[in-house]
């Protein structure tokens, strides 16, 4: 998880692979439309990866300017980038009378975007210890409303979403997503991007799996 530099590089390393490896299964598969959020692990394991870097910011084994580069690319990853890239990979991905409600999810996802984006770029991102994991402070507005909306985009996507792997996904992350407020309350943002970066493991299946069908619709095969 994300408990320690060390840990965070290992994690962030092993969630790069995978994530690679998902992009390689989209492509062998001539499923271009799935690229998207097949890049989601590979996105997540960077994340980690910036986060060991925050670590060693925080115990002074990063300069002050890296460190603070860090935090920032951290905070654009964790708050802006997601509630758009999850929910817009979800529809890219799907078929059917879905799609319009699947646009209606990215579209809440860019909204809720926004004003992340401004609260990153404002001011300078901190990132304090608890204990065993990172807190980081933004100063974002509105934080309930904007908090409700990102996890609608992000966890409600998947569970609206036609793939049963994609809303066994959802139902993961929604639930990590609880018990991380539960017990990491001051660490939430930290300790639920970890878990999501683990759970996007998932994906990997995912990535190479047949789509299920929509109600009335009937999958087809190339022929060899």
């Amino acid at each position: 998880m994300c408990w320690r530099a060390q840990a965070d590089t290992v994690a962030g390393g092993v969630v790069v692979v995978v994530g690679v490896a998902c992009l390689v299964r989209v492509h062998r598969a001539g499923r271009p439309e799935r690229l998207l959020l097949a890049a989601v692990p590979l996105v997540l394991g960077l994340h980690q990866l910036i986060e060991a870097l925050v670590w060693l910011g925080t115990d002074g084994g990063l300069s002050a300017a890296p460190a603070a580069a860090a935090r920032t690319a951290w905070a654009v990853i964790a708050l802006p980038l997601l509630p758009v890239l999850v929910p817009a990979g979800v529809w890219s991905a799907s078929a059917g009378p879905r799609r319009r409600l699947l646009a209606a999810f990215t579209l809440l996802g860019a909204g809720v975007a926004v004003p992340l984006a401004v609260a990153v770029a404002a001011r300078p991102v901190a990132a304090t210890v608890h204990g065993h994991t990172l807190g980081y402070a933004v100063g974002i507005p509105h934080p309930a409303a904007l908090t409700a909306g990102y996890f609608l985009a992000t966890v409600g996507s998947l569970l609206a979403s036609g793939d049963r792997l994609l809303r066994r996904l959802g139902l993961v992350i929604g639930a990590g997503a609880v018990v991380c407020a539960l017990l990491w309350r001051l660490a939430f943002a930290s300790t639920w991007c970890a878990l999501a970066a683990l759970a996007a493991l998932l994906l990997l299946r995912w990535a190479g799996h047949s789509p299920d069908a929509e109600p009335g619709r009937r999958i087809t095969h190339p022929a060899p």
